[in-house]
Formats: structure tokens, C-alpha cells, sequence
């Protein structure tokens, strides 16, 4: 979401206070040619975008030099903030049409496309909607995975660099804005409520055990405290941070949070019981804007849906075939893939030190792969990748397996969280598939290929969820074509179930927004055809609840790059490089589908 807060970057701060019409102006006489101009124009946009977000700054490893201010602060979440973000928006859509498109060709116009699709996408959504985060697709500020309470902390510990003293003191200015955080999410919170926008019951329940679990710990359990300490510990840098930080925690941010919950508990007394958007205000638009912008297609709810279910039907068989193959054969595949869940010979201890020989033998897996990578992509990405668990204060309302980027600087590794809450929740056999996915050739691979391109910035740090995740669904299958499973059938029926899983998202999201689902009917439906705990079943449905349209861009996004690889398969013939496919499609960045359509086209006439 674009963000702001003011300080000098390089002249972004002037750029900001110019009166429209001069700088339009300036920007077309400024640069010789549309392709110089539209670098200039992109490269401002950055700027504003990094002057409106000190996080995505510092996520990005960007909060150095002139941007250094930046790592004592954090995103500013108020109500005025909105109004702000929804006017830069419409200023950066101006200055892009200030160029003219017909005159841009090659990676200049798909540059231009991916950029104005966005900012079109945040300005109308701005216009329709007030409440919210509009520009991400979410209706809800507070749930079980929105608010500064759910991404602080950790973008604190895992993103916050701590290697001097300016850094230890910068970490402790973002502990008090913290505080501040917390109650502008309240503020904007309120005003939603106001005209009708509160979560469900169920999703504020789950708010509020995960708000009560961080605002229990004390000084000496917290991650906002003992991060510092550990870390400044580790550097040897001198000072008392325990103290300082607990005065903060204590004096400031369990307050706040206790406010937090006393909001939650009011709200909670007059929650709806319904589980879709449906009955927001204008909340069908919503919900097909939703769809729009996350999977970057024009198909309504309606084919959506009538797609997942023809899907669930041919993937089930498949997973049929397999499971005979392997000896089972016994109930329905939903019924198949329960017992496999159930079954103790799949399973990790659910203990710490067992799930850290998981993590390793993750590891294992992702050197595994990274060896057969070279004979299907001819470029590969220099960025290490890391594997963690979820924080424990996280547990109970994360997904199962989640991915973060790289910085820019490479001060921190890409990062693929798993979920160990339950250890009967990853069978061995499901591991496999979310590490191609979340890791290599999935996540990892194309997300660090995206930031070492030489792109502009704003391109590099792009986000098109059908694209990426379109294409870590891809490297799922992709994996299996490289031959991992061929000693691991159990694998193999993973593979397929993770495939049906996402069959089953474009099912159940459009049943929850557009056909009046209820959570209940949600969690039987997904439960029947997939076989997995009731537990992983609730995470994953109360997730489409608050983040409509997103699940739909995986399955939708992957059925893209397989239509498009075909393409170029059968146009090319013998002249065909998977390889060069790859790099095709990877080396532009992400974009949307429709964007990616036009490109995979040039790499065919090209080729």
C-alpha cells in the first residue's frame, strides 16, 4: 500500500509540494524522449513511494544515506494518512499519462503497462471504497492477519538491521511508534465500523486470542524487547537496551494494546455472523474489484467458480489414480488424504527439537533441487534463501507456509516461514511441495531474479499476486517435471493434493463472496475434498474471508504460464529452449497476466 511521511530523498520531498500543472509540465520538457522521460517519471514515483512507507523502505534495504531517517520510523496508518496515499495516487497516474504511450516500445512499455496498472488499479479503488485497505485488496484494518499488532513485531526483529548503536536507538524510536501505530489502526478501525465495515465474529475472535497472547508477555518473553537485547548482544554494542526497550513495552505499547482489545471486545459484541463481503457497503463491487486487481483478469465470480469446480473434478481423479497405484484405495480422495494426515508414520514429533531435523531436512531438499536447476533456467538468482518458523505469537492465525523477499542490499535473506504449530499439520509428504513453492524454483527463485534484474526500482520491487503466484504454482508442478518425485510417491500424491488445494481456493472464495457461503460451508466443502485437519481447514477459509480474490490468483495465474509455455511450444517447435522460456518470463518482473500475455508473444516472434 503506498504510504507516506515527509523527509528529503533526493529531491522527493520537493517533488511532493509542487503544484500539479508545473510538474507535469516539468516532466515532459525535462527529458528528451518519451522512454527518458518515463524513466524519470518511474523513478519519482519510487521515491514518493518509498517517502510514504519507512517499512517497505527498510524491507527493501533502503534506509541508508539519504533515506536513513527512514529505519526510525514506521508507516503512518492514521485517516489522514488515507487521504494523502489516495491523492499521490492520482498524482502518479497523471504524470504517467503525461507520457505518450503509442511512443514506448520493448521493456519501456511493459515498464509503462505494469506501472499504470497498479496506480489505476490503487486510484479507482481510493474513489469507490472508504474503508479499508483499499490499495490491497483487504476490507478489514484489524483481523487475524491486518494491523500493526500482526506485522510489527516481526518486521521489527527480521527486518530492522541492528548492527551500531544509531540502529539500536532507530529500533527503539520504531518501538514508540509502535504505540502510535496501534492506535491509528484504532482510529481508522472505528471509522469503518462506523459505516457498516466490522469483521465477522469468528475473525475477531481469532484477533483477539492472537492480541491477548502478545500483550500477555512480559518484558522478558517478548520479541519486541529480547530482539534488541539479543542482537545488540551479539554485536557487543554497549548500552542498556533491556531497560529502555522494557520502558517502552511497558509504559507504551501493552497500553496501546490493551486499548486494541477493548476495541476488538466492543466491536465483537455487535459482530455480523456472515462470513462473505457481500454484505459491506457495495460490497459485490468490491469483491469483483477484488478479483480484478489480485488476478489481474476480467473473469466474473461466476466463471471463476464454474473453473475451480471443473478443476477439483479432473485433479481428484489424477490424485485417484495415484493413490490406487500406492495402495490406497479405500473411500472417497478426501476420505484417502484424511488418513494420510492421520497416519503417525507421516508425521514429526511435535516437539522443538523434532521440528528443528524438519527444518534441516527442508534444506536438504532445496540443495537437492538447486542441483537439477541448471538444465531448466538459463539465468539463476545470487540470493541465499533461509528457512524459519513462524514466530510463536503468530501461530495460531498465519498459513501454513509464507515467503519474504530479499533486500535490495542484501542485509537480509529471502526467508520461507513454515508453520509448526501442529507438526500433524505437515506431514512429510506435503513438505516437499510448499519448499518448491514457497523456496526454489518457486518463490525464492523468481522473486530474487526479480530484484538483481536491471530494471528500475520501482520494477523491482513490484508485486503482481496471479504472476507470482501464478508462477510459484507453476514451479510446484515444474518440480515434479524435474524429476524430485521419482523415489517419493507419497511426494507425488502431495504434489496433487497442493494442486487440488488451489482448485478448491477458486471454489470456496467466490462461494464465500459472490454465492452467500457460509463459513461453515466453506470449511465442509474444503474438509471433504481435501482431507486436511479441521484446524488447517479453518486457517485457510477464515484467511479468504478477510483477503477476498487473492486465494483465486494462484490457480488462475498457474493455468497462464502453463497456456503460455504451450504457446510457445508449439510456434517454436524444434526451436523451443525451456531455459529461454524461463528467462522470458521471469527476467521482465513481474506483470500482470495480461501484460505477461503480450511479452511471451514478442519472446516468440524474437525467438
Amino acid at each position: 500500500m503506498p504510504k507516506r511521511r515527509e523527509f528529503l530523498l533526493g529531491g522527493a520531498a520537493a517533488l511532493l509540494t509542487m503544484p500539479m500543472g508545473r510538474l507535469l509540465a516539468e516532466s515532459a520538457t525535462s527529458a528528451s524522449t518519451p522512454s527518458a522521460s518515463l524513466a524519470q517519471i518511474l523513478d519519482k514515483i519510487m521515491d514518493g513511494r518509498l517517502a510514504d512507507s519507512p517499512e517497505e523502505t527498510t524491507s527493501l534495504g533502503l534506509d541508508r544515506d539519504a533515506r536513513a531517517d527512514a529505519a526510525a520510523k514506521l508507516d503512518d496508518r492514521s485517516l489522514a494518512a488515507r487521504s494523502r496515499y489516495k491523492r499521490h495516487s492520482a498524482e502518479w497516474l497523471a504524470l504517467l499519462k503525461s507520457v505518450d504511450r503509442s511512443h514506448l516500445h520493448g521493456m519501456d512499455a511493459v515498464n509503462y503497462d505494469t506501472v499504470a496498472y497498479v496506480t489505476e488499479a490503487e486510484v479507482n479503488a481510493y474513489d469507490a471504497f472508504d474503508y479499508g485497505a483499499q490499495s490491497s485488496g483487504m476490507p478489514y484494518v484489524l483481523s487475524q492477519l491486518t494491523g500493526a499488532y500482526h506485522s510489527v513485531p516481526d518486521f521489527l526483529d527480521s527486518k530492522h538491521r541492528i548492527e551500531s548503536k544509531q540502529d539500536a536507538e532507530a529500533y527503539l524510536a520504531r518501538l514508540d511508534g509502535f504505540a502510535v501505530a496501534l492506535g491509528q489502526d484504532d482510529e481508522c478501525a472505528r471509522h469503518d465500523a462506523g459505516i457498516g465495515v466490522v469483521p465477522p465474529g469468528f475473525i475477531l475472535d481469532k484477533a483477539l486470542v492472537q492480541l491477548r497472547a502478545l500483550a500477555s508477555q512480559g518484558p522478558d518473553k517478548s520479541v519486541l524487547v529480547q530482539s534488541i537485547v539479543r542482537r545488540c548482544g551479539a554485536k557487543g554494542i554497549a548500552g542498556d537496551w533491556e531497560a529502555k526497550a522494557s520502558a517502552a513495552y511497558q509504559e507504551k505499547i501493552r497500553p496501546a494494546l490493551g486499548r486494541e482489545i477493548a476495541l476488538l471486545e466492543e466491536m465483537r459484541r455487535k459482530a455480523p455472523a456472515e462470513a462473505g463481503i457481500a454484505r459491506l457497503p457495495n460490497g459485490p463491487a468490491y469483491y469483483r474489484d477484488s478479483l480484478k486487481y489480485w488476478t489481474t483478469t476480467t473473469m466474473s465470480p461466476e466463471e471463476i467458480h464454474k473453473t475451480g469446480l471443473a478443476l477439483v473434478e479432473s485433479l481428484s481423479a489424477n490424485a485417484d489414480a495415484m493413490m490406487k497405484t500406492n495402495g490406497l484405495t479405500q473411500g472417497s480422495v478426501g476420505a484417502r488424504l484424511k488418513s494420510m494426515y492421520a497416519d503417525p508414520r507421516y508425521r514429526y514429533p511435535n516437539t522443538d527439537a523434532a521440528k528443528e531435523t524438519l527444518i534441516a531436512d527442508l534444506n536438504a531438499k532445496v540443495a537437492d533441487i538447486q542441483a537439477r536447476l541448471p538444465a531448466y533456467f538459463h539465468t539463476l538468482p545470487k540470493a541465499k534463501l533461509e528457512i524459519r518458523r513462524v514466530p510463536k505469537y503468530l501461530e495460531a492465525g498465519a498459513a501454513g507456509g509464507y515467503y519474504t523477499w530479499p533486500a535490495l542490499d542484501g542485509s537480509h535473506p529471502g526467508t520461507y516461514y513454515i508453520n509448526l504449530r501442529d507438526t500433524a499439520e505437515v506431514p512429510r509428504w506435503t513438505l516437499p511441495t510448499i519448499t518448491y513453492h514457497e523456496g526454489i524454483p518457486g518463490h525464492h527463485l523468481q522473486i530474487s531474479l526479480q530484484q538483481e534484474a536491471s530494471l528500475p526500482l520501482i520494477r523491482r520491487a513490484s508485486f503482481f499476486s496471479a504472476y507470482m503466484e501464478g508462477w510459484a504454482l507453476y514451479a510446484e508442478q515444474l518440480a515434479d517435471e524435474m524429476g524430485v518425485y521419482a523415489q517419493d510417491p507419497t511426494g507425488r500424491i502431495g504434489y496433487l493434493q497442493a494442486a487440488l488445494f488451489r482448485a478448491v481456493r477458486l471454489v470456496v472464495d467466490t462461494g464465500l463472496h459472490a454465492k452467500g457461503w457460509s463459513r461453515d460451508q466453506a470449511i465442509a466443502y474444503y474438509v471433504d475434498k481435501l482431507g486436511e485437519p479441521q484446524s488447517a481447514a479453518v486457517t485457510e477459509i477464515e484467511r479468504y474471508c478477510v483477503w477476498p480474490g487473492q486465494a483465486c490468483a494462484y490457480m488462475l495465474g498457474k493455468l497462464t504460464w502453463l497456456e503460455l509455455r504451450e504457446r510457445a511450444k508449439k510456434k517454436l517447435g524444434a526451436r523451443y529452449d525451456i531455459r529461454l522460456f524461463h528467462d522470458a518470463g521471469l527476467l521482465v518482473a513481474p506483470v500482470p497476466l495480461t501484460v505477461l500475455d503480450t511479452v511471451i508473444d514478442g519472446y516468440i516472434a524474437g525467438a
